[in-house]
């Protein structure tokens, strides 16, 4: 009994030590997905918060007081220029513009008097000279009166889409009052901030001679059918958030665009020689980026790096690693700080390859 206790007892440890050193070979077997970073050109599409204005938003406003006779357009119109849009009782105007021109024909009768009493030597030359310039006075007086009665007359200075009425018909107008805004949006000025760093690198790009396209992303997070040009830079930086707005153009053939709006401009920016990893080889602790490196004895170091900038599927690193680097892209969480392990080095393009990402 005691020699099957004892048999036993040696099958079983036998059976534990074959298990444990076919786990042992098993994990010595496992080998990890290792690659380098890759070194080329590429680009980066950034956006910026942008506010959208019309290439010409005017207020339109009374140049006569009086009452407001007719109103001949509704809010949102879209009126051509020199259409008739409102009116201001005239009657006062039409007056004043009678009296000029009766004025005026007193006027020219006496300077008529008066030029033939010259011919006949009757009255001095200063007499004449008199005559004419109240003539001429009595005719600017009624130009002055054909002005007043023409500012009654309200009429678009461009195509353009009204805005809110401010004034209702029979309103009591003074002069100056606001009667609705006008915007021209056949265009747009798109505007948007941009960091002094990025400026710097824009303007010392060796495309600056040629104007920068852009795209304008809109408040439903769909792309607007026109394409954009960054036309001018605006002169000094805001030193309160250190940026500088630009001014990008839009076309906008079917007045999708409003004065008012909202979006993002989305401008791509070149990458010259960067280096770049997936996204997948990184790990973050306490909100920084860190990777394993395999050292020449084969064993994964933690490093910290910098990211510059974010791609699809890739990170474009800034400070950290170097293009010799043989960076662990798989396992992760599987491996520890100075563990000695087996990997498979696979070249960077395949890589690239394999994230299905085309970049230029």
């Amino acid at each position: 009994m005691r020699k099957v206790t004892i048999f036993l007892g040696m099958l079983v440890l036998l059976c534990y030590t074959s298990c444990e050193s076919k786990k042992h070979e098993k994990k010595d077997e496992t080998k990890y997905l290792v690659s380098s970073p890759i070194q080329k050109d590429t680009s980066i599409t950034k956006d910026y918060v942008c506010q959208i204005h019309s290439i010409r938003h005017i207020e339109l406003r009374a140049l006569e007081k009086g009452y407001l006779q007719h109103i001949y357009v509704d809010e949102g119109q879209f009126v051509k220029k020199g259409q008739q849009m409102f009116h201001i009782m005239p009657n006062v105007y039409q007056a004043d513009l009678q009296k000029a021109k009766a004025e005026a024909e007193v006027a020219e009768i006496e300077f008529k008097n008066t030029q033939l009493l010259a011919d006949g030597n009757v009255v001095s030359s200063n007499e004449l000279a008199m005559a004419k310039a109240e003539f001429d006075r009595a005719k600017a007086e009624v130009a002055l009166a054909e002005t007043h009665l023409g500012f009654t007359d309200i009429r678009a200075p461009f195509d353009g889409i009204m805005d809110h009425l401010e004034a209702r018909e029979g309103s009591l107008l003074d002069e100056g009052e606001l009667l609705t805004t006008l915007s021209d949006n056949s265009k747009m000025w798109v505007y948007f901030n941009v960091p002094e760093a990025e400026y710097l690198d824009y303007i010392t790009s060796a495309k600056k001679d040629k104007k920068q396209e852009v795209e304008l992303l809109m408040a439903n997070n769909k792309k607007f059918n026109q394409p954009g040009v960054v036309e001018t830079i605006e002169g000094e930086f805001n030193n309160e958030t250190g940026n500088i707005a630009f001014r990008a153009t839009f076309d906008n053939p079917d007045r999708i665009l409003r004065h008012g709006e909202t979006g993002s401009i989305l401008m791509t920016v070149p990458l010259k020689n960067v280096l770049l990893i997936p996204q997948k080889a990184t790990f973050e602790v306490l909100d920084k980026k860190y990777v394993f490196v395999i050292d020449k004895d084969d064993k994964v170091r933690q490093r910290e790096v910098t990211i510059g900038a974010e791609l699809q599927h890739l990170f474009v690193v800034e400070k950290g690693l170097s293009k010799d680097d043989k960076v662990l892209l798989e396992g992760i969480r599987m491996v520890k700080n100075g563990e000695k392990i087996h990997y498979v080095f696979e070249k960077p393009d395949k890589i690239l390859t394999s994230l299905d990402l085309y970049a230029e």
